[in-house]
């Protein structure tokens, strides 16, 4: 079973890795509004089909992610999430501290609206 969709903004980066450990692609897509944004890379956007088609990359790794959220700042229905994360196996580690911006929507559920994983990185 799925977990259900983060009722608070701190929860909605471990749904994200609860969701993205299932490898449900579906499920991973659900976490995100639509028209979401997504930087897959640093300075590459994207959105729709584009941001699924980018989230499947990383999934189609095989391993999980642990994420670890630093920061959450919140005001209303908007929230700013510093997450630190990893995605590791044997004989690959990628990782990096995201700076992700979500949004609590009519059914009081927060779900990204921007999501780069690499928010921190260097340019």
């Amino acid at each position: 079973m799925t977990r259900e969709l983060a009722e608070r903004p701190e929860d909605v980066p471990l749904v994200f890795a609860e969701r993205f450990n299932t490898g449900d692609a579906k499920a991973v897509a659900e976490v995100y509004e639509s028209g979401a944004l997504f930087v897959p890379e640093t300075g590459s956007p994207v959105t729709g089909q584009e941001l699924h088609a980018a989230n499947e990359r990383f999934l189609g790794l095989g391993l999980p992610i642990t994420v670890r959220p630093r920061h959450v700042h919140a005001t209303g229905d908007i929230a700013l999430l510093i997450v630190d994360w990893v995605i590791e196996g044997p004989d690959l580690r990628i990782e990096g501290t995201a700076t992700d911006v979500a949004r609590r929507g009519q059914d009081g559920r927060w779900r990204y609206v921007i999501d780069s994983p690499f928010g921190t990185g260097p340019r």
